[in-house]
């Protein structure tokens, strides 16, 4: 026997016995069965969660496709080259809206003084722009010194007219041609911030000018007379745009020596 007011092994601290039914509800019950999901119930479950290795911040997110650039909104050609006292400066006809042809005689080379052109490719609102305000430029000019701009002289100016708007750029890339002291032919192409490149044979810009590169590369000839000169750039200009879908329907050709100026219209594909 247990002495006085001590606890026995079987007694609890309230000084009660368990009996058989208490031992026999604590006692652990046999697991339930199983039973099989419906179709309901597996919808109803969230989806499992997929842990994805961390990026690194370095890496770029690659879009899915390529962005598209401003100078290739209305699409353009370009070129200008070089022939014995003479130059010629051509341009397309076409204005686009990306694959939309909007004019097929728009306007892109435009004229400074008789002996002084400039072509301007890039987005076309702003060639107009940049071009109004170039005449503006230049009648202050002439006002002040009497005299027409040298080439070298309008192309300075078309630089800092440039990278003045650096932090919100002209979308132009214009070319620049004309005639100097002893009607020594002059040309030059910038981009959109005036950093000039100067050329003793041809230059070119827009949407095109890959394919006027190789062109031009392959047909052009040093001290070629007009009519020679006509034909080159022509037939640069046509075989180029035949390959750019931005550009086309046709050319615009200026040839300018000495003692005239030669405006002619190129018939091309139109499509």
């Amino acid at each position: 026997q247990a002495a006085p007011g001590s606890n026995s092994r079987g007694l609890r601290s309230g000084g009660t016995e368990p009996n058989a039914s208490s031992s026999s509800c604590s006692a652990r019950s046999p697991p339930r069965p199983h039973k099989p999901t419906s179709p309901d119930q597996q919808r109803r479950r969230p989806p499992p969660l997929l842990l994805l290795p961390p990026q690194s911040n370095s890496a770029a997110p690659v879009p899915a496709t390529p962005a598209m650039s401003i100078f290739e909104y209305n699409g353009s050609a370009v070129v200008a080259m070089v022939g014995k006292n003479c130059f010629a400066i051509a341009s397309d006809r076409r204005l686009g809206v990306q694959l939309q042809t909007v004019a097929t005689d728009f306007q892109r080379v435009f004229k400074i003084h008789g002996k002084l052109y400039i072509g301007l490719s890039g987005l076309a609102s702003d060639a107009q722009t940049l071009y109004q305000r170039l005449v503006f430029k230049h009648k202050l000019y002439q006002l002040r010194e009497e005299r027409d701009m040298k080439p070298e002289t309008f192309a300075s100016l078309v630089s800092s007219m440039l990278y003045e708007k650096r932090f919100g750029p002209y979308f132009c890339q214009p070319i620049i041609a004309g005639l100097g002291q002893d009607d020594e032919p002059f040309i030059c192409t910038m981009d959109c911030i005036g950093a000039k490149e100067l050329a003793k044979d041809f230059v070119v810009s827009g949407t095109a000018s890959e394919s006027l590169y190789g062109a031009c590369e392959s047909m052009y000839k040093p001290n070629m007379e007009p009519e020679e000169l006509f034909e080159t750039i022509s037939q640069a200009l046509l075989s180029s745009v035949d390959r750019d879908c931005l550009s086309g329907w046709g050319g615009y050709v200026l040839i300018v020596t000495p003692t005239e100026v030669q405006e002619r219209i190129l018939k091309g594909r139109m499509d």
